[in-house]
């Protein structure tokens, strides 16, 4: 399943119709259905080449386009349809999802209903409104159009997980980590490949219960707080997580078992994907355990940093405390995954945005906590801001982990490291794009998962000034009361 959860449109047609003189085994419209992406683009290439105003291929080219993530080409050939065309039902709705993903919502709910107007019962067209309006913060609103379209279409698994998403955006964690479940019968969802059947909460004495990865590492760390309540239900309880997070997670549950992905995976009873553990214990908002941390850096690695932050800009003879502010300015790539790299081009940004903070504060130092290709920005700060880079030390969660402790907070884009300091219990200020993820239910500048975290949403799409303005001005009392303290 995509690692960031955000609410996705659903395919790009309810069901293309093939082209006028093309063996229907070789069209684009049966390479798509048949998830052959890329031959499909060459086929509609091939067919506009000969016809280029059949407006039924440009509407499924540019359908097609908006599942391959070029949104702005998407939008230019299912216009050019429309132009040629203005009475396709499904080309309305590959306008609203191409819309949808440039974040011009007015006008994807505009086209929806354009669709709508056609075609009352068009279930994909009624839940990717949902979609438009959950992104508009109207929820109550998306949830009629949500439900509306699961009683058209009850077995299409990405208008149900449109439901959940838009649920639990709104903070109804009973009913939408319910119908979240359904995740698993979409087709962007990676299968988690067991056979033995999923736990839903019951006890299981003198049975083995294998949570397993799910998603990206901050989904596993978020959702590690789970793991103590699974097991207090039952016989034995192993987990399986990346090589990365193995240290940081044993030391954090000291009487849980882990194995990395690289082992065999052992032999067990029961398996639960560890972001449908909520579902099996019945989380709600007002249950969500660990807000206050649940993860334990190591002594020994905390007292390291502590040293060797206190070498990089000794404090003393008159001057001001330094302030210590990690930073992290973009999330890791998953070209593999589609869904998870639109979303990841969205929440990231550049170093180059966090400009603004580098004079705030008298005395500040700055800590690259980024790693991956955007690391090397690191190496070219913006002037005024010192920026210390010790990334190359970093070899696993628990490193970074004890590099937070020794810091006095993390301002971020929605990326694991929000999660590991969260998880501390250290202060971190998560820069959150404007089509936020579910996690952080909308309109809440605080979370029910961490009570260190605060977030700045961006006030529009790809807008990060509102946010940093907001953070400059949280700095100045931050640095204050900080130093106040005397810590």
């Amino acid at each position: 399943m995509p690692h960031d959860a955000s609410a996705r449109p659903s395919p790009p047609t309810s069901g293309p119709v093939s082209s006028a003189g093309q063996h229907p085994g070789e069209s684009g419209e049966a390479l798509q259905l048949a998830g052959r992406l890329e031959e499909a683009a060459g086929a509609y290439r091939a067919t506009l080449a000969h016809t280029p105003d059949d407006a039924r291929t440009l509407s499924n080219y540019g359908g097609l386009m908006t599942t391959l993530g070029h949104f702005e080409q998407a939008h230019a050939l299912v216009s050019r349809a429309l132009t040629l065309d203005a009475t396709l039902t499904d080309g309305w709705c590959n306008l609203g999802n191409a819309l949808l993903q440039l974040q011009r919502y007015d006008e994807a709910v505009a086209a929806y209903r354009e669709c709508l107007g056609r075609n009352p019962e068009h279930a994909l067209a009624i839940s990717n409104l949902g979609v438009a309006l959950d992104q508009r913060g109207e929820h109550d609103m998306a949830r009629k159009f949500h439900a509306a379209a699961a009683r058209l279409a009850p077995d299409d698994a990405s208008i149900r997980t449109n439901h959940a998403l838009s649920l639990l955006a709104a903070g109804d964690y009973r009913n939408g980590f319910r119908e979240y479940e359904w995740r698993w019968n979409t087709h962007h969802a990676r299968t988690h490949a067991m056979d033995t059947p999923q736990w839903q909460g019951e006890d299981f004495p003198g049975r083995t219960l294998l949570i397993h990865t799910e998603g990206g590492f901050g989904d596993m760390i978020q959702f590690s707080r789970f793991i103590p309540l699974a097991a207090a239900r039952g016989g034995r309880t192993i987990v399986r997580v990346r090589a990365p997070l193995l240290s940081l997670l044993r030391r954090s549950f000291p009487d849980q078992t882990f194995v990395t992905e690289e082992d065999p995976v052992p032999a067990h009873d029961l398996q639960c994907p560890v972001l449908s553990l909520p579902f099996a214990l019945g989380t709600t908002v007002e249950t969500i355990p660990g807000a206050s941390g649940f993860l334990v850096a190591d002594p020994q690695k905390v007292a390291f940093w502590q040293d060797r932050l206190a070498a990089d800009l000794p404090s003393g003879n008159g001057a001001k405390r330094p302030v210590r502010i990690g930073l992290v300015w973009a999330g890791a790539r998953h070209p593999e995954v589609r869904a998870v790299e639109q979303a990841n081009r969205r929440r990231s940004t550049t170093l180059e945005t966090f400009a603004p903070l580098g004079r705030v504060v008298s005395g500040s130092v700055f800590y690259s906590l980024q790693v991956g290709p955007e690391s090397t920005q690191a190496r070219t700060p913006p002037p005024g801001m010192k920026l210390i880079d010790h990334t190359a030390l970093l070899h696993d969660f628990s490193d970074t982990a004890a590099l937070i402790c020794a810091l006095d907070l993390v301002v971020a884009v929605d990326t694991s490291t929000v999660h590991v300091a969260g998880g501390l219990g250290r202060p971190v200020w998560m820069l959150s794009r404007y089509d936020q993820c579910w996690r952080w239910i909308t309109g809440r500048t605080d979370s029910p998962w961490y009570d260190s975290l605060r977030i700045y949403r961006q006030d529009r799409p790809f807008d990060w000034s509102g946010p940093i303005r907001r953070i400059r001005a949280g700095l100045k009392v931050f640095a204050r009361t900080l130093r106040a303290s005397g810590a």
